[in-house]
């Protein structure tokens, strides 16, 4: 017998959903990555993006995936900051830490939570969304309508240099 549908409802983050976003987040991202990334790499790079990151919380943008009991899984939204690029084109956005626990992949989350975000970035204005995507979530991007660019290296810090892939998808 298939297990039971997983229950959640999307809404907005919060500021005080710090500490459970960042749980969810150092829980997918270890298991989730550890395919396309080398063991050292990750030991090095997961703190600096395993933290939720307040801005986005406070942001109105930013998503969160919960079930009744409380258990966030998954969030994910977007923003008018790039995060790697101070040089804001008018009607950007850019779509920011979608995650979903590991337990509950393949089950819609990411995909409800892209749906939310891409109507709330159309209803704001923005023309062209871009994205530094993993590795990992390539094909999950791609499936949403957003197109790989080209592969470039994120510096997380002095010496810790992320393979990622710049993807952009244009709204409507």
């Amino acid at each position: 017998m298939p297990p039971l549908p997983l229950i959640y409802s999307i809404r907005p983050a919060r500021l005080e959903d710090a500490e459970r976003v960042t749980a969810l987040l150092q829980a997918s991202y270890p298991v989730l990555l550890q395919r396309d990334y080398p063991s050292d790499l990750l030991r090095r790079a997961l703190p600096r993006i395993c933290v939720a990151k307040p801005e986005l919380l406070r942001s109105g943008s930013y998503y969160v995936a919960e079930t009744p009991q409380g258990q966030i899984v998954g969030a994910g939204g977007w923003s008018w900051l790039s995060p790697v690029s101070a040089a804001l084109p008018a009607n950007m956005g850019h779509i920011r830490h979608v995650v979903t626990d590991p337990d509950h992949i393949r089950q819609g989350i990411g995909s409800a939570l892209m749906t939310r975000a891409l109507q709330h970035a159309a209803d704001e204005g923005v023309r062209k969304l871009e994205c530094m995507s993993t590795l990992t979530a390539v094909p999950f991007y791609e499936a949403v309508g957003l197109m790989a660019m080209t592969e470039i290296d994120l510096t997380l810090a002095p010496g810790i240099r992320f393979p990622a892939v710049h993807m952009t998808m244009t709204l409507a």
